[in-house]
C-alpha cells in the first residue's frame, strides 16, 4: 500500500491561514495594496519574518520614514496576535492596531498607528506598550 503525502503549504507568517503567496505575498509582490490598517500591519510583520527591508520603507510614512532599516539577521519571529483595532478600513483615513509580536527570547507590545495616503496605508509611528 503506498501512503500519499500531503504537500500543503504552510499558513502565512502574519497568521491568517491563507499561504503567504495568497496573502502578505501579493502585497510585498506590488500586486495589490493592503485594504485596511491591520492588513498592512500583518503585511509589515510578515515583511520582519521574511527580511523585505523595500516592503518595509515602501510602506512607512515618508513624514516619519528612516533612511534604512537594520533587520536582525539573528532575529526568529515567532508569530503574531492582534489584540484591538480602532478605525483603519476603507471609511476612515486614520487607523490603530495594537498587536504582540513574538520572537525567540520574547515579544514586542505596540499600538501603531495607521493613515491612508494616496489612497494606501502606511505605518506612521508605534508606542510600545507594558
Amino acid at each position: 500500500m503506498t501512503r500519499r503525502v500531503s504537500r500543503q503549504r504552510p499558513p502565512c507568517p502574519c497568521g491568517l491561514e491563507e499561504t503567504y503567496d495568497n496573502c502578505c505575498g501579493r502585497y510585498h509582490r506590488g500586486e495589490s495594496a493592503a485594504p485596511t490598517a491591520e492588513a498592512l500591519m500583518r503585511s509589515r510583520y510578515c515583511a520582519f519574518v521574511k527580511r523585505d527591508e523595500a516592503y518595509l520603507l515602501r510602506t512607512w510614512h515618508p513624514r516619519t520614514r528612516p533612511p534604512g532599516v537594520d533587520l536582525d539577521p539573528g532575529m526568529r519571529w515567532t508569530g503574531l496576535e492582534i489584540l484591538g483595532t480602532t478605525d483603519g478600513s476603507a471609511f476612515h483615513g486614520t487607523g490603530t492596531v495594537t498587536f504582540r509580536a513574538s520572537f525567540k527570547g520574547g515579544s514586542l507590545h505596540e499600538r501603531s498607528r495607521f493613515e491612508r495616503v494616496g489612497g494606501a496605508w502606511v505605518y506612521v509611528d508605534g508606542e510600545f506598550l507594558d
